[in-house]
Protein backbone atom coordinates (compact mmCIF):
# COMPACT_ATOMS: atom_id res chain seq x y z
CA UNK A 1 0.00 0.00 0.00
CA UNK A 2 1.43 3.80 -1.02
CA UNK A 3 0.95 6.76 1.00
CA UNK A 4 -0.79 8.43 -1.86
CA UNK A 5 -3.17 5.34 -2.29
CA UNK A 6 -4.34 4.93 1.56
CA UNK A 7 -4.88 8.67 1.59
CA UNK A 8 -7.42 8.85 -1.28
CA UNK A 9 -9.15 5.89 0.01
CA UNK A 10 -9.84 7.27 3.47
CA UNK A 11 -10.16 10.74 2.13
CA UNK A 12 -13.22 9.78 -0.47
CA UNK A 13 -14.16 7.99 2.75
CA UNK A 14 -14.05 11.03 4.95
CA UNK A 15 -15.68 13.18 1.83
CA UNK A 16 -19.19 11.00 1.78
CA UNK A 17 -19.83 11.60 5.66
CA UNK A 18 -19.14 14.50 5.22
CA UNK A 19 -21.41 15.53 1.90
CA UNK A 20 -24.13 13.81 3.80
CA UNK A 21 -23.62 15.36 6.85
CA UNK A 22 -23.75 19.18 5.31
CA UNK A 23 -26.25 18.16 2.33
CA UNK A 24 -29.00 15.48 2.74
CA UNK A 25 -31.81 15.51 4.72
CA UNK A 26 -32.59 13.31 7.10
CA UNK A 27 -29.07 12.27 8.28
CA UNK A 28 -28.16 8.72 8.67
CA UNK A 29 -25.16 9.08 9.90
CA UNK A 30 -23.63 12.15 11.52
CA UNK A 31 -20.41 12.16 10.99
CA UNK A 32 -19.76 16.17 11.97
CA UNK A 33 -15.98 15.93 12.41
CA UNK A 34 -15.43 14.24 9.08
CA UNK A 35 -14.83 17.53 7.03
CA UNK A 36 -12.65 19.22 9.91
CA UNK A 37 -10.59 15.80 10.01
CA UNK A 38 -9.84 16.11 6.39
CA UNK A 39 -9.46 19.90 5.73
CA UNK A 40 -11.39 22.00 3.79
CA UNK A 41 -8.61 22.34 1.12
CA UNK A 42 -8.66 17.92 0.62
CA UNK A 43 -12.71 18.32 0.66
CA UNK A 44 -12.93 20.43 -2.07
CA UNK A 45 -10.45 18.62 -3.70
CA UNK A 46 -12.07 15.25 -3.72
CA UNK A 47 -15.40 17.26 -4.40
CA UNK A 48 -13.79 17.72 -7.95
CA UNK A 49 -12.66 14.41 -8.45
CA UNK A 50 -16.00 12.52 -7.56
CA UNK A 51 -17.89 15.40 -9.82
CA UNK A 52 -15.91 14.18 -12.48
CA UNK A 53 -16.81 10.70 -11.35
CA UNK A 54 -20.40 11.29 -13.80
CA UNK A 55 -18.59 10.14 -16.89
CA UNK A 56 -17.36 7.04 -15.54
CA UNK A 57 -20.72 6.01 -13.54
CA UNK A 58 -22.88 7.41 -15.75
CA UNK A 59 -21.91 8.92 -18.67
CA UNK A 60 -25.38 8.93 -20.25
CA UNK A 61 -26.04 11.01 -17.09
CA UNK A 62 -23.24 13.70 -17.64
CA UNK A 63 -25.26 15.58 -20.16
CA UNK A 64 -28.37 15.53 -18.70
CA UNK A 65 -27.16 16.80 -15.72
CA UNK A 66 -26.29 20.08 -16.09
CA UNK A 67 -24.62 21.86 -13.07
CA UNK A 68 -21.58 20.22 -10.77
CA UNK A 69 -23.71 20.35 -7.77
CA UNK A 70 -26.85 17.58 -9.35
CA UNK A 71 -23.64 15.48 -11.02
CA UNK A 72 -21.81 15.64 -7.39
CA UNK A 73 -25.06 15.09 -5.73
CA UNK A 74 -26.00 12.04 -7.71
CA UNK A 75 -22.50 10.42 -7.69
CA UNK A 76 -22.13 10.47 -3.35
CA UNK A 77 -26.08 9.49 -3.21
CA UNK A 78 -25.95 6.65 -5.72
CA UNK A 79 -22.36 5.19 -5.70
CA UNK A 80 -20.28 6.55 -2.77
CA UNK A 81 -22.27 6.89 0.45
CA UNK A 82 -24.80 4.18 1.01
CA UNK A 83 -23.27 1.08 2.27
CA UNK A 84 -20.48 4.00 4.55
CA UNK A 85 -23.19 5.63 5.57
CA UNK A 86 -25.56 2.84 6.42
CA UNK A 87 -22.56 0.56 7.80
CA UNK A 88 -21.24 2.78 10.42
CA UNK A 89 -24.87 3.81 11.59
CA UNK A 90 -25.22 0.32 12.53
CA UNK A 91 -22.30 -0.52 13.77
CA UNK A 92 -22.22 2.85 16.16
CA UNK A 93 -25.98 1.14 17.23
CA UNK A 94 -24.39 -1.90 18.24
CA UNK A 95 -21.74 -0.19 20.27
CA UNK A 96 -24.37 1.99 22.33
CA UNK A 97 -26.19 -1.51 23.19
CA UNK A 98 -23.24 -2.76 24.33
CA UNK A 99 -22.10 -0.25 26.43
CA UNK A 100 -25.07 -0.61 28.19
CA UNK A 101 -24.38 -4.21 29.04
CA UNK A 102 -20.84 -4.38 29.78
CA UNK A 103 -18.46 -3.24 27.11
CA UNK A 104 -15.35 -2.14 27.71
CA UNK A 105 -12.97 -1.97 24.87
CA UNK A 106 -13.83 -1.55 20.67
CA UNK A 107 -11.27 -2.58 17.90
CA UNK A 108 -11.57 -0.95 14.49
CA UNK A 109 -10.16 -2.91 12.18
CA UNK A 110 -9.11 -0.95 9.37
CA UNK A 111 -10.05 1.96 10.75
CA UNK A 112 -9.01 4.70 8.25
CA UNK A 113 -10.53 7.74 9.08
CA UNK A 114 -13.43 6.91 11.83
CA UNK A 115 -13.74 9.56 14.29
CA UNK A 116 -15.56 7.97 16.83
CA UNK A 117 -12.86 8.15 19.26
CA UNK A 118 -13.28 12.25 18.93
CA UNK A 119 -16.89 11.83 18.85
CA UNK A 120 -18.02 8.89 21.43
CA UNK A 121 -16.75 6.11 23.46
CA UNK A 122 -15.10 8.58 26.09
CA UNK A 123 -15.60 5.33 28.88
CA UNK A 124 -14.14 2.78 25.93
CA UNK A 125 -10.80 1.43 26.00
CA UNK A 126 -10.80 2.23 21.81
CA UNK A 127 -7.97 0.54 19.62
CA UNK A 128 -7.71 1.65 15.84
CA UNK A 129 -5.55 -1.19 13.99
CA UNK A 130 -4.51 -0.23 10.26
CA UNK A 131 -1.73 -0.19 7.94
CA UNK A 132 0.99 2.15 8.94
CA UNK A 133 1.23 4.46 5.82
CA UNK A 134 -3.04 4.82 6.53
CA UNK A 135 -2.84 5.47 10.00
CA UNK A 136 0.19 8.35 9.82
CA UNK A 137 -1.84 9.85 7.05
CA UNK A 138 -4.37 9.90 10.05
CA UNK A 139 -1.98 11.13 12.75
CA UNK A 140 -0.72 14.32 10.37
CA UNK A 141 -4.48 15.14 9.75
CA UNK A 142 -5.52 14.84 13.39
CA UNK A 143 -2.23 17.26 13.81
CA UNK A 144 -3.88 19.79 11.11
CA UNK A 145 -6.86 19.71 12.61
CA UNK A 146 -5.13 20.97 16.27
CA UNK A 147 -6.94 18.27 17.84
CA UNK A 148 -5.27 15.97 20.32
CA UNK A 149 -5.50 12.06 20.44
CA UNK A 150 -8.06 11.26 23.05
CA UNK A 151 -5.93 9.48 25.95
CA UNK A 152 -8.41 6.27 25.70
CA UNK A 153 -7.21 5.98 21.91
CA UNK A 154 -4.57 3.62 21.41
CA UNK A 155 -3.15 3.37 17.24
CA UNK A 156 -1.76 -0.19 16.43
CA UNK A 157 0.04 0.15 13.09
CA UNK A 158 -0.41 -3.08 11.91
CA UNK A 159 0.50 -4.81 8.65
CA UNK A 160 -2.33 -7.46 8.53
CA UNK A 161 0.05 -9.50 5.48
CA UNK A 162 3.12 -10.40 7.82
CA UNK A 163 2.48 -8.71 11.65
CA UNK A 164 0.97 -10.72 14.64
CA UNK A 165 -2.23 -8.99 14.80
CA UNK A 166 -3.04 -10.71 18.57
CA UNK A 167 0.51 -9.78 19.69
CA UNK A 168 0.17 -5.78 18.30
CA UNK A 169 -2.83 -5.17 20.09
CA UNK A 170 -1.51 -6.72 23.58
CA UNK A 171 1.31 -4.65 23.37
CA UNK A 172 -0.70 -1.39 23.03
CA UNK A 173 -2.92 -2.46 26.32
CA UNK A 174 -5.55 -4.35 25.24
CA UNK A 175 -7.28 -7.01 27.30
CA UNK A 176 -8.55 -10.07 26.14
CA UNK A 177 -10.46 -10.88 29.23
CA UNK A 178 -12.31 -7.90 28.87
CA UNK A 179 -15.47 -7.64 26.88
CA UNK A 180 -15.09 -6.13 23.84
CA UNK A 181 -16.35 -5.43 20.67
CA UNK A 182 -14.63 -5.92 16.91
CA UNK A 183 -15.51 -4.09 13.54
CA UNK A 184 -14.42 -5.12 10.16
CA UNK A 185 -16.02 -2.54 7.82
CA UNK A 186 -15.27 -2.62 3.91
CA UNK A 187 -13.01 -5.39 4.08
CA UNK A 188 -14.20 -8.96 4.00
CA UNK A 189 -14.93 -8.61 0.18
CA UNK A 190 -11.88 -7.88 -0.60
CA UNK A 191 -10.49 -10.65 1.34
CA UNK A 192 -9.72 -14.27 0.22
CA UNK A 193 -12.34 -16.90 2.00
CA UNK A 194 -9.19 -18.33 3.81
CA UNK A 195 -8.07 -15.29 4.59
CA UNK A 196 -11.48 -14.15 6.39
CA UNK A 197 -11.37 -17.35 8.17
CA UNK A 198 -7.92 -17.39 9.40
CA UNK A 199 -8.82 -13.71 10.55
CA UNK A 200 -11.83 -14.46 12.52
CA UNK A 201 -9.70 -17.77 13.82
CA UNK A 202 -7.54 -15.19 15.29
CA UNK A 203 -9.76 -12.51 16.97
CA UNK A 204 -11.16 -15.87 19.13
CA UNK A 205 -8.08 -15.85 21.12
CA UNK A 206 -9.03 -12.10 21.88
CA UNK A 207 -12.35 -12.73 22.74
CA UNK A 208 -14.34 -13.93 26.37
CA UNK A 209 -17.65 -14.91 26.16
CA UNK A 210 -19.64 -11.73 25.07
CA UNK A 211 -17.42 -10.11 22.92
CA UNK A 212 -18.49 -9.94 19.14
CA UNK A 213 -17.71 -8.61 15.67
CA UNK A 214 -19.45 -5.82 13.60
CA UNK A 215 -19.10 -6.46 9.74
CA UNK A 216 -20.67 -6.01 6.55
CA UNK A 217 -20.17 -9.08 3.38
CA UNK A 218 -21.86 -9.40 0.07
CA UNK A 219 -23.76 -12.26 -1.05
CA UNK A 220 -23.39 -14.52 -3.64
CA UNK A 221 -25.60 -12.51 -6.19
CA UNK A 222 -22.46 -9.47 -6.40
CA UNK A 223 -20.42 -10.95 -8.91
CA UNK A 224 -23.48 -12.02 -11.52
CA UNK A 225 -25.59 -8.34 -10.55
CA UNK A 226 -27.36 -7.10 -13.47
CA UNK A 227 -27.56 -3.64 -11.58
CA UNK A 228 -25.38 -1.02 -12.69
CA UNK A 229 -24.05 0.84 -9.49
CA UNK A 230 -23.36 -2.43 -8.30
CA UNK A 231 -21.18 -3.02 -11.54
CA UNK A 232 -19.35 0.32 -11.23
CA UNK A 233 -18.02 -1.07 -7.70
CA UNK A 234 -16.70 -3.93 -8.79
CA UNK A 235 -15.26 -2.68 -11.94
CA UNK A 236 -14.10 0.54 -9.76
CA UNK A 237 -12.53 -1.49 -7.07
CA UNK A 238 -11.11 -3.48 -9.82
CA UNK A 239 -9.30 -0.58 -11.94
CA UNK A 240 -7.75 0.58 -8.52
CA UNK A 241 -6.34 -2.59 -7.99
CA UNK A 242 -8.13 -4.16 -5.22
CA UNK A 243 -10.53 -6.01 -6.62
CA UNK A 244 -13.06 -7.75 -4.82
CA UNK A 245 -12.50 -11.60 -4.40
CA UNK A 246 -15.54 -13.07 -2.21
CA UNK A 247 -19.09 -13.23 -1.63
CA UNK A 248 -20.90 -15.38 0.79
CA UNK A 249 -24.17 -17.60 1.21
CA UNK A 250 -25.15 -16.62 4.99
CA UNK A 251 -24.98 -20.61 5.91
CA UNK A 252 -21.51 -20.25 4.42
CA UNK A 253 -20.69 -17.54 6.94
CA UNK A 254 -22.33 -19.50 10.06
CA UNK A 255 -20.23 -21.96 9.72
CA UNK A 256 -16.96 -19.83 9.14
CA UNK A 257 -18.14 -18.07 12.49
CA UNK A 258 -19.39 -21.17 14.23
CA UNK A 259 -15.54 -22.36 13.58
CA UNK A 260 -13.96 -19.66 15.43
CA UNK A 261 -16.67 -19.68 18.61
CA UNK A 262 -18.89 -16.99 17.12
CA UNK A 263 -22.84 -17.08 16.72
CA UNK A 264 -24.88 -14.71 14.78
CA UNK A 265 -27.14 -12.61 17.19
CA UNK A 266 -28.03 -10.26 14.07
CA UNK A 267 -28.21 -10.21 10.63
CA UNK A 268 -29.32 -7.51 8.15
CA UNK A 269 -30.29 -8.15 4.21
CA UNK A 270 -30.52 -5.20 1.62
CA UNK A 271 -34.54 -4.74 2.13
CA UNK A 272 -34.01 -4.86 6.28
CA UNK A 273 -30.52 -2.33 6.20
CA UNK A 274 -33.55 0.06 3.47
CA UNK A 275 -35.91 -0.14 6.34
CA UNK A 276 -33.59 0.62 8.98
CA UNK A 277 -31.69 3.16 7.56
CA UNK A 278 -33.37 4.50 4.19
CA UNK A 279 -37.29 4.30 4.68
CA UNK A 280 -39.06 7.04 3.31
CA UNK A 281 -36.22 9.21 2.05
CA UNK A 282 -37.24 11.28 -1.44
CA UNK A 283 -33.67 11.48 -2.72
CA UNK A 284 -31.30 8.39 -4.29
CA UNK A 285 -29.59 7.31 -0.61
CA UNK A 286 -31.07 3.48 -0.66
CA UNK A 287 -29.92 0.07 0.30
CA UNK A 288 -26.97 -0.91 -1.57
CA UNK A 289 -27.38 -4.31 -3.34
CA UNK A 290 -26.14 -7.20 -2.01
CA UNK A 291 -24.81 -6.03 0.51
CA UNK A 292 -25.29 -7.33 4.32
CA UNK A 293 -24.66 -6.47 7.89
CA UNK A 294 -23.46 -8.95 10.58
CA UNK A 295 -23.38 -8.88 14.38
CA UNK A 296 -21.89 -12.33 15.69
CA UNK A 297 -21.38 -12.78 19.36
CA UNK A 298 -18.42 -15.18 20.79
CA UNK A 299 -19.95 -18.17 23.23
CA UNK A 300 -16.22 -20.09 23.10
CA UNK A 301 -14.92 -23.29 21.93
Amino acid sequence: MKQNESSMTSLISSFGRAYHRDHDEPVIFNDYLAKELMSEAAYHEVQGYMTKGISFFAPELAEQLKSDEEKLKWVVQTQLAPTPLARSAYTEQVIANEEQLGLSQYVLLGAGMDTFAFRKGKNLQIFEVDHPATQQFKKERVEKAGWELPKNLHMVAVDFTKDDLAKRLVAAGFDPQKKTVFSLLGVSYYLTKEALQELLNDLKTLMTEGSSIVFDYADQGLFGSEVKRVQNMLAMAKQGGEPMHSAYEVGELEKMLEAAGLLIYEHLNPAEIQAAFFKKRTDDLKAFEHMHYIHAVYRGI
